[in-house]
């Protein structure tokens, strides 16, 4: 690592934040009223939040003043990204010889950096981010370095940038629109006669005497124009904002798993008095999968999801409960396999095995939980 002749806190700063953000995925939290510090964020890293403050603590007195301003901070990031837990780590770089570092604080970890030559060889932060050692910036002199830092950090911004807009950009709306055409055809033909609802109508006693199919389509009846009318508004504003972001293939699965919990857990808490039509079970699936998709674009969508989704969901929960013959067990019952199949399905742009692995393992416990249950009954 090449010395250079600037202030060593500036380029440890710089270093600091062209690791993070190139290699680690952080990216910077704009935060008002502070001075001589950087805050970064990836709430999915074992630290989501990185403090890299330049600021001067002379004593244990203003190390105590600065770790209440860190911590009051992180309050604020902590609700805006709904994180129970928030754990952070505080980077201080201009530090007393006298002030002792000691924190009993579990969700706050201190250390200090006073030389660059600590980014390049065994310290407290390389055991923690031991690829900081190799990353490195090549440049002649100052200048150089700082361009070359700029530059670096701008093309990870971009490549961010150009994901964030294919996620969002506009789309083709197919499976949506099948869906809703599908609907109406089955209404019309139930009306003329040519389908009977009672045979396609979820109800335990028959599913449980063979006639399976009803788990699948009771989704696709409707018992009155109203009720049609309601379902396919809401599938059109809620399916097509969705199936763009998330595409046909991922769209596909949450709304026929969430029609099929939504079923499950209409005939296993209804039970045999309870006949059950609509494609509301799978509406809010959909739902469901936008909770999950708002959790992970938090930062961006945190606002919309709870001033206008959540609602939505309350009230239309509080709708069910207070009026009758609403199946709003089915509705909960699809709320909880969009969530679910969300997760197993993932979200485009964040790649998380993990949560794939326990997205497939929890759906196919649910299922497989309340169809025994269907079946005991």
């Amino acid at each position: 690592m090449k010395s250079l002749n600037m202030p060593s806190t500036d380029e440890i700063t710089m270093r600091l934040v062209h690791y993070f953000v190139t290699k680690e995925n952080y990216q910077p939290v704009i935060v008002n009223g502070l001075e001589n510090e950087i805050w970064l964020e990836n709430i999915e890293s074992k630290y989501a939040v990185i403090r890299i403050s330049n600021n001067y603590i002379h004593n244990n007195e203003q190390l105590d003043f600065d770790m209440f301003k860190a911590k009051t901070v992180i309050k604020q990031i902590k609700k805006k990204t709904f994180s129970l837990h928030c754990r952070a780590l505080n980077i201080l770089l201009n530090v007393g010889e006298n002030v002792r570092l000691e924190t009993k604080d579990k969700q706050m970890e201190v250390c200090t950096i006073t030389d660059v030559s600590e980014l390049n060889k065994d310290s407290s932060i390389t055991k923690t981010f031991p690829e900081l050692k190799e990353d490195s910036v090549i440049a002649e002199d100052e200048m150089d370095f700082f361009i070359n830092i700029t530059n670096d950090i701008n093309q990870k911004t971009e490549e961010k940038n150009r994901i964030f807009e294919q996620i969002f950009k506009k789309k083709s709306v197919i499976v949506t629109y099948a869906l809703i055409i599908l609907n109406v055809m089955i209404y019309l033909l139930s009306v003329v006669g040519l389908l009977n609802i009672n045979v396609f109508a979820m109800n335990i006693m028959a599913v449980k005497a063979g006639e399976w199919w009803r788990i699948l389509t009771a989704g696709f009846f409707h018992n009155g124009i109203l009720h049609l009318f309601c379902n396919m508004y809401s599938l059109y504003i809620i399916g097509s904002q969705l199936e763009q972001v998330l595409g046909k293939k991922r769209f596909t699965i949450i709304y026929f798993i969430s029609l099929i919990t939504s079923s499950l857990l209409s005939g296993v808490i209804g039970g045999a008095s309870v006949v059950s039509v609509g494609a509301s079970g799978a509406i809010f699936g959909l739902m469901g999968a936008i909770l999950y998709f708002g959790y992970h674009y938090r930062l961006y969508l945190g606002s919309i999801v709870m001033s206008q989704v959540v609602p939505v969901i309350l009230i239309n929960l509080f709708i069910g409960f207070a009026l009758p013959y609403v199946d709003n067990f089915g509705h909960i019952g699809g709320l909880v396999g969009g969530l679910f199949s969300g997760m197993m399905v993932g979200v485009p742009g964040k790649k998380n095995k993990n949560d794939t692995i326990n997205g497939c393992i929890v759906t196919i416990l649910l299922i497989a939980f309340l169809l025994g249950m269907l079946f005991i009954r």
